[in-house]
Parts: structure tokens; sequence; C-alpha cells
């Protein structure tokens, strides 16, 4: 009985087939039983990529014509190169013989659209295609082809101020070798353009041996920086002897070739940043925003920063060119999309002036108008080339840089430093401003070492100069006097003193284009929990870290009635504020009044700046970077923060400079000195 029931099963199921091939082979013929539907599945054929069954729909002429092979190739090599895709068709007129049409599909390039005409004919009791290469595009020939063109789009310019070009189109050396060329015995010259370039000689080999590499062409070896004739720098020279001696080796060729190029080379390296090509993992996250394999992108600084406004979107256009490869048609085109310029508030020669002055130190500078808010110089010193990275840095170059002891590749105005007496002129403001401290209150004279008392043990602050008169907040800014600001730090209170930072930026991110470090006066974040710690953090000791950037807007509240400013990095910004009413008027008033004194007394830590066109006011800091006080192999960060007192909104320049190890060289001196040579050139006069 089961054997019976199987045996019905399967001959049920059997007759649901035949009936299904029977339904298939009846709506084929139905759908073929005019032109215009075979029109229709041919056209359904592309969009499926069915070439073998567009061919099965050709008449025997047209089959005589193109073998199998060379229609499918033709056909797919088209539709699928231009990336055919929503195919429709809009039937105007079917006659006996020929149907015309419009067709309409979505390409690389965007949307193309054109009438045409199909002939068919019955043949063997079945409709057939007539067809020819027009099928396709109606003004495609048999010998046309079909290409689609990139049209690429540059890369937006970094500006300065004043239009000076930072970062954009520009041309490098291309060092190329014609095989043919060479010595017939060319290892002794390989191994020379090996140590000439930083290369291996197999990495020159393996570019040598590239499949379409022949004796008459040039074969691109290695890029480097092009020549500056007009520079007289150790580096300009070096190259130039190096591209001097490749050109004696046989088979060296060496031309101009478009690049992205950075002008000011180390001056801007830590703010441009750099662009190389673009990796894997970064293609894989950017596929469907206009990159490819062949994008450069930016890896550092403002290169990275501003990378989806720079970035430009490539353009594409479909084209029949003839077979003398003269453009006959354009199918379709997308424009591109042009990266955007970025012009930034930074003063160009002011910028490559704060890198020549310290560019044999580990330092940085912030240079604003405290009036408005623009940054005018972000340097950080030792530097690299950003040129280095688009022309291609060797192995050797990057383990050099990696390795160096002085850190050229680590941005150091991004980080947060003790700032020792920097600090102070901000105690001081805190401590008017919560009416805990008067500006004429004497904290009396302690020599130059003290301690609150002996629960202290064996820990005192300690100070540099002695001096006669009250020891009050004036004197104390004049004479840097470490042992009035512990003073003063006690008397102010850990709470208050904490939640004042607060109030002026500590704690919270800077409101900046470029990332910055937050500045901390404690680890943790909780008020000081000793009363040393609270005496140290008074002079910028204890665990006060503070951003340089973050350092000048506190300053700019001296210009602004106790309001600290925002800093902004394009012209396009505009003047705000960034925190409000941090310190009271009155505040302001005796701070600014103090700074002067600092640099016009001839006692003044900063007097060696003073300048006889500018009135200028200020404050040193040196840091000490120690284990334990009795540390002596601890080094020292000197500061200058410097300013013209009369600076208007037009030209107001604040510099706050950090230099590290300048124990043993003067400690803030040192840095007060190589600062006037730019107060000189830059600082505006009264």
């Amino acid at each position: 009985m089961g054997l019976l029931k199987k045996h019905k099963i399967l001959v049920i199921v059997a007759g649901v087939l035949i009936l299904i091939a029977a339904a298939l082979l009846i709506y084929r013929f139905a759908i073929l039983k005019s032109p215009e539907a075979v029109l229709k599945q041919y056209m359904a054929c592309i969009e499926r990529q069915e070439y073998d069954s567009m061919y099965e729909m050709l008449d025997e002429e047209s089959r005589n014509q193109v073998s199998k092979k060379e229609f499918v190739t033709r056909n797919q090599n088209i539709y699928e190169g231009i990336g055919a895709k929503n195919i429709t068709i809009r039937v105007f007129k079917e006659k006996e013989g020929a149907v015309s049409y419009r067709t309409i599909l979505d390409s690389s390039a965007g949307e193309i659209r054109f009438p045409n005409e199909m002939n068919i004919h019955k043949e063997d009791g079945r409709y057939r295609i007539a067809w020819t290469d027009g099928l396709i595009f109606p003004q495609l020939g048999s010998e046309d082809t079909v290409k689609v063109v990139t049209l690429e789009a540059e890369r937006g310019n970094i500006y300065d101020r004043n239009g000076k070009l930072l970062a954009g189109k520009g041309a490098v050396a291309s060092v190329g070798l014609i095989p043919g060329k060479m010595s017939e015995e060319p290892s002794a010259d390989l191994k020379r353009m090996a140590e000439l370039l930083d290369m291996s000689v197999s990495d020159i080999e393996n570019k040598l041996d590239a499949e379409w590499v022949k004796d008459d062409l040039l074969v691109p070896i290695k890029k480097l920086k092009k020549v500056n004739e007009n520079s007289s720098s150790t580096v300009d020279l070096e190259n130039a002897e190096v591209q001097k001696q490749l050109l004696e080796i046989p088979g060296v060729i060496i031309g101009d070739e478009e690049s992205r190029v950075y002008p000011l080379a180390e001056d801007t390296a830590h703010l441009v940043g750099y662009v190389q090509g673009i990796s894997a993992e970064e293609l894989e996250s950017r596929k469907d925003k206009g990159y490819d394999e062949y994008s450069v992108i930016g890896k550092s600084g403002l290169e990275k920063l501003y990378e989806q406004r720079l970035h430009g979107i490539d353009g594409e256009k479909i084209v029949i060119y003839n077979e003398d490869g003269n453009e006959k048609a354009v199918l379709a085109e997308t424009k591109q999309k042009d990266g955007e310029d970025i012009h930034l508030t930074i003063n160009a020669q002011l910028q490559s002036a704060l890198y020549d002055t310290y560019k044999e130190d580990k330092s940085c500078t912030v240079a604003m108008n405290p009036k408005t808010g623009e940054v005018l110089a972000l340097v950080s010193t030792p530097s690299y080339d950003s040129n280095d990275f688009v022309v291609g840095m060797s192995e050797n170059r990057w383990k050099e840089l990696n390795n160096d002891k002085d850190s050229p590749m680590y941005n150091r105005f991004k980080q947060t430093w003790c700032p020792g007496s920097s600090l102070k002129p901000i105690v001081g403001a805190v401590g008017i401003t919560s009416g805990k401290l008067k500006a004429d209150q004497d904290m009396g004279h302690s020599g130059l070492s003290w301690q609150k008392d002996s629960s202290w043990g064996g820990y005192s602050v300690t100070t540099l100069h002695e001096y006669s008169g009250a020891a009050n907040l004036k004197n104390a800014l004049i004479y840097s006097d470490n042992i009035y600001f512990a003073k003063a730090a006690l008397q102010i209170g850990a709470d208050t003193l904490a939640q004042s930072l607060q109030k002026a930026g500590f704690g919270q991110e800077i409101p900046f284009a470029v990332e910055m470090n937050p500045s901390q006066y404690t680890n943790d974040g909780k008020p000081m929990s000793t009363e040393i710690q609270l005496a140290d953090s008074g002079y910028g000791q204890g665990e006060i870290l503070v951003n340089p950037l973050h350092l000048a807007s506190m300053y700019s509240a001296f210009f602004n009635e106790g309001d600290m400013i925002k800093p902004y990095l394009e012209t396009s910004g505009k003047t705000e504020t960034w925190l409000e009413d941090v310190f009271s008027k009155s505040a302001v008033s005796q701070i600014r009044s103090d700074l002067i004194e600092v640099i016009q007394n001839e006692n003044g830590t900063g007097h060696g700046a003073q300048l006889s066109d500018t009135l200028l006011a200020g404050k040193t800091g040196t840091a000490e970077i120690k284990t334990s006080q009795d540390d002596t192999s601890g080094t020292e960060l000197g500061w200058f923060c410097v300013y013209n007192e009369k600076g208007n909104k037009e030209n107001s320049l604040l510099l706050v400079t950090m230099v590290e190890d300048v124990k043993d060289r003067g400690g803030s001196a040192y840095v007060v000195n190589k600062s006037k040579k730019i107060l000189q050139k830059y600082m505006p006069a009264d």
C-alpha cells in the first residue's frame, strides 16, 4: 500500500513539472510573438547579463558576421564597463521589420538616454534581430570603442591669512631610468643609484623587471623633492648634489611630476601635516565617498582634520572614440567636484620666523591676537619635512626620525606642560577675583626658602630672588617670588583654587579646530589634597599641567575685561568668547598693570625683552621637572608669555613659548633672549 502511494505521488510530481515546463514554453513563445516582445526580451537579457541568450536571438546573417565570443565580449565589456543598470525602454512605433524605441539606463557617469531602432524580421518562423554595434549605442560603429574617462578632481589647497600656499599642487622631481640606455655592465651604476636614492638594488631591479617595461620606455624609480635653486639651506644643497650625481649615471632621466607639496616644509609640518596613499582599511570605510585605490588621504595635521573638505570627488564621462582615437560622442558626464580651499589665520612669515628661531630647541610657540582669537602661529620644534612623506620616505629616514632623541615627530603644542611661574598671573587674578587676596597685602619676606611649619618635614618652597620692599603681588610678579604665591595659594584655599581654575577652562576640552590636550590642576581632577601640593600649585608646580593654547586664552582675559577669548584657525571664523567673567575687572586691571612692570622694571624677569617703541607686558616661567626636591638631575622648562600692552583688535600679538631643557642655559632668560628677535620684527609698534 505504501509503495502504491509513493508511485502516485511521483506521477503527480512528474505531471506538475511537465505542466510547468509547458507553461514556460508557452510564455517564451508568447513573449516572442511580436517584434516589440523580442526587443523587450533582448533588453531584459542585458540587465541580467545573459549575453549568450542575446546572441541566440540574432538572425543568421548577424551570427555569420560576429562570433558568439566576439559578441559576448563586446557587449559585456561595454555594458559592465559603464556600470549599466536599471535599463528601461519605451516603444514609440512598431512597423513591419523594425521597432523604434527610447532607452534609458543608469551608468557610472549618470543617466544615458537615446532613441534607437531595432530591425527584426521572421526567420524560420521566429522573430530574429538584425544586429549591429549601433544597437548598443546609435553612434557606435564596429571599429569604435567605449571608454570610461576619469575627470580628476583637485584636492583643495591650504593657505595662510595672506594667500601664501601652505599645502597644494606643485611639482616634485621624478627620477626614472631608460633600460636601453644603461651601461653594458650596469651593476655598478645600479649600486650607485641605490646609494643616492637610499634604496636597495633589488628595489630598482624589481621595477625594471615589470612586465610592461621595454628598453626604450622610461621606468619611474623614485620621487625626490624638486631642487630649490634659490635656497642655500644644507638640505636643499644636498638634494641638488644628489640629483646632479644621478644625472651622471647612464639612462637616468629626471623630470617634473605634479604632486602635493608643502612649500614651508618643516616650518608647518606639525600644523599642516601630510597626505599619503590611502590604505585598504581607509578605503573600505570610505568606498562610498569618492575614494579609490589611487586616492591620497590626509594622514596627520590639518590634512587629516579637514580631509572631508579638502578631498575632491572625481567626475566621469563615458565616451565613444573612433578608430583613430578621437572623441566621437560623449554619452554621459558627471563633473568632478574639486576640494575646498582652506584659508587659515596663520601668518606664514611669523610661523617660519618662530621655527627658525627655535629649530635647534625642543619647543612650542603659540601666537594669537588676544582681542580677536585669531591664531597667528602654531609651531613645534624640532620638526620634519612633510614633503618626505609625499615623495616616499625611505626606511632609513623613517628610523632616523623615530629614533631621534629630540622626537621631531612629536607635536609639542598639542600637549600639556608644567607651567611654572607663567601661571602666577592666573593665580593672582583668581585670588583677587575670589576676594581671598589683596593686591597690596604684604605676605612678608622669608628669604630664599620657606615652609609653613614643621608639619612639612624636610620640604620647603624655594625662590631665586630676594628683594627689598613689600612682598605684595606686584613685586612677587616682578621678581617671580615662588614663596609669595605658595602663601597666596594657601590663603585662597584648595576648593576655591580648584573651582576658579575650572572656571578658567581646566579639565575642559579646548574649543579649537586642532584637538589639544586639556589642562589639569591635579591628576584626579579633585582639589589639591595636601598643603604642600596646594602651595606648589600656587606657583605652577605640583600636578598642574597646561596646554600652551589654553594658557594664551587665559592671558587673553587680561585684554577682554575678564573674558577668555575663543581661539580660531580659519579666516572664516569670528571673534567669540570662550568663558565669561573668569576674572573680575579689578583683577584684570591689577594684573595687567603688574605684567607691564615684569618687562619694564629693570629687575623684572622679562626685562631682557623690552622694546623701545612698544610697551610690552608679560611673564616668564621656569618649571622644574624632577622626582623630588633633592633631585639634582632633573630638567627645566622655560616659558615666556608676552604681548603688546597697547594693542587693539587690529594689531595685538600675544606670544606663548615653552622651551625644554633650559637648565644651565639661563632658565626662562634663554627664552626671553631668543624671543626678543621675534618681538623686534613682528611685534606691532605703539
